[in-house]
């Protein structure tokens, strides 16, 4: 039986919940406008979600530990990744197990139908922050497995899923407006970041760039409160903090910027070929014709290997990255880590194993900074650019080039070292890396995945309401037609001068032919003998019910066209309505309008 999606559900249910429940619902929302107490209410909302946020993160990463002291041995507050190696050979066998248990995963949604998981960024874009609690529970299980393995992923995208999830859930639950479930989503997503890292700034800010696509008055308390709870509970249950320690930071100058800047280049390339890199994978095993649900445990023989070379490459990185910043590595051993954690991530992504690339491109632009600057220092000795200070830049650029959100990655710098001076360096670097891939690429790595799945969208910037806004809902029903072979005599007895200002020209089974603009047919040109099918426009050109505004649009504009007629489908051609440019426009701007006052909070 096919499972429900979430798009198909009403969008709230009340049969289901305890009668307290209906009761709180139905006083909070008469509540909300007798009050004028909106704001209020979405702030509190958010410090629920924040809350839970933060007890949900701290779960699922004691989970994922416990599942590494289990299979690999780990000792108690250790992580995977700071083991210098293996504590036996069969252990690198872990991921490939991972992989199968993945792929028996895979084949029961397959045979229950389940459609993709849709996770914030695009259900903030397409669906008005609609989300799914099955997709959550799928996302955020695949992504324990994944991590817990050892495959070279990170949970931030369950982590995110599941405060995302339950924010969305929240705000359907008690009605809430479309921007008001989208803000919540955002402040879900961000409550989770800020939990992962204890920098509630980097958290809010991860949600204004990248969940909800901007940041206005309306969104930034119900954001932060969620975020500053989050990071609360996290630290009162015990959740470990970010592993970034730096020494004193050595005075900057004005002239050490430069080479930084040119380090936010490379990481932004990097990213790039990174990105790429997954999708060749993903095709790559396509041609081989091997199936989704084996290529994990394939992905997962090759992390294995890889991990017998050095721990450091498996599962999100987190010892791997203390102790890139409490060590001093060689050159010729931080591009060996590098290029292995590349590799690594990059298969068990283009595998098919869930999780995502956050921590990963953290880990990779540390290493990535370090080397740059021992390079550096090699060729100039007197550029004094620091290994360290190199190393939070290159992983601030390397994060933005993958993940999106320079002030996101520049408010991790300043919460996790506190120097102001290095933040303005990083959000330098950052912001190049933000460039150069927006010019030559144009997706961060979770846009870049929505393309690969034939969507559009570039961000979290709402244009689910121009998806719905379609030519079915916009077009006239009360057409006029007349058949094509009528006479222009016949034509002018049957339709007066005046009386319409265009008829829709019909074949014998009421198929669409053409435009007739009644004035054309009283000008000395047309023969009164001849047929109506000579004054006939854009006959090639029509609209269906299900285009939206923006495709309805991009037809008139080919077409030159003020108006166009609406056909039931492309082969039948049967006429079913009438559609002018200046009404789609109109109805497009009032639609605009009122999507710029929700997000700046007037609506």
């Amino acid at each position: 039986m096919p499972i429900e999606t979430f798009a198909s559900r009403p969008l709230s249910s009340t049969h289901s919940l305890p009668v307290q429940a209906r009761r709180l619902r139905a006083l909070l929302v008469r509540s909300v406008p007798v009050l004028e107490a909106r704001g209020i209410i979405i702030v509190l909302l958010a410090a629920v979600v924040g809350a839970f946020s933060g007890l949900a993160v701290t779960a699922m990463s004691a989970f994922v530990q416990g599942m590494h002291w289990l299979l690999f041995d780990v000792p108690e507050g250790g992580r995977l990744s700071s083991m210098f190696s293996l504590s036996h050979p069969l252990q690198a066998a872990m991921p490939a197990v991972g992989g199968l248990l993945l792929g028996l995963s895979i084949i029961w949604l397959r045979k229950s139908r389940f459609r993709t998981p849709v996770d914030p960024i695009e259900a903030n874009a397409l669906y008005g922050g609609r989300m799914s609690l099955t997709d959550t529970f799928i996302i955020a299980g695949q992504t324990m497995l994944s991590s817990g393995f050892g495959a070279s992923v990170g949970l931030e995208a369950g982590y995110t899923q599941v405060g995302g999830g339950f924010g969305s859930r929240l705000a359907r639950f008690f009605r809430m407006k479309r921007n008001d479930v989208r803000i919540l989503v955002g402040a879900g997503a961000a409550s989770a970041i800020a939990a992962a890292f204890d920098a509630p700034l980097t958290g809010a800010f991860y949600g204004f760039e990248l969940i909800i696509g901007i940041y206005s008055i309306a969104n930034v308390a119900p954001v932060m409160t969620a975020a500053i709870c989050a990071t609360l509970v996290t630290g009162w249950l015990g959740g470990a903090p970010f592993p970034l320690e730096l020494s004193a930071v050595p005075k900057l100058s004005a002239s050490q910027y430069l080479p930084f800047l040119a380090l936010g280049l490379i990481a932004g390339g990097v990213s790039v070929a990174i990105m790429y890199m997954v999708a060749a994978v993903e095709r790559g095993l396509s041609r081989l014709s091997i199936d989704s649900s084996l290529r994990p445990f394939f992905g997962g023989c090759a992390v294995g290997l890889l991990g017998l070379v050095t721990p450091q490459v498996l599962s999100s990185g987190h010892g791997a990255l203390h102790r890139e910043f409490a060590m001093s590595y060689g050159l010729t051993v931080l591009a060996t880590v590098f290029l292995l954690k590349i590799a690594a991530s990059v298969i068990s992504l283009g595998s098919g194993f869930r999780g995502g690339l956050f921590f990963a491109s953290l880990l990779l632009g540390a290493l990535l900074g370090k080397i740059f600057a021992a390079i550096v220092l090699a060729i100039a000795p007197a550029s004094g650019i620091d290994p360290a200070v190199a190393a939070v830049v290159g992983m601030s650029s390397m994060a933005v080039g993958i993940i999106g959100g320079p002030l996101t990655m520049a408010f991790l710098a300043l919460e996790s070292t506190g120097d102001l001076t290095l933040t303005g360096v990083v959000l330098a670097a950052a912001i190049m890396t933000s460039i150069l891939v927006r010019e030559t690429f144009g997706y961060s790595f979770s846009t870049w995945r929505f393309h690969l799945r034939g969507e559009t969208i570039r961000s979290a910037q709402d244009v689910g309401w121009m998806r719905s806004l379609t030519v079915g809902l916009m077009m006239r029903k009360d057409v006029r037609t007349i058949a094509a072979m009528t006479t222009v005599t016949e034509f002018r007895q049957q339709v007066p001068l005046g009386s319409a200002q265009r008829v829709i020209a019909v074949d014998g089974e009421q198929r669409y032919i053409g435009m007739i603009i009644v004035s054309d047919a009283y000008g000395d040109q047309p023969d009164p003998a001849s047929t109506v099918l000579t004054l006939t426009r854009f006959g090639d050109s029509v609209l269906v019910p299900s285009m939206n505004v923006q495709s309805a649009a991009e037809t008139f504009h080919r077409a030159g066209a003020e108006e166009l007629a609406v056909v039931e489908d492309f082969e039948s051609r049967k006429v079913v309505g009438l559609l002018t440019e200046g009404h789609l426009l109109r109805r497009y701007a009032e639609e605009l309008d009122k999507a710029r006052r929700d997000l700046s909070g007037e609506g």
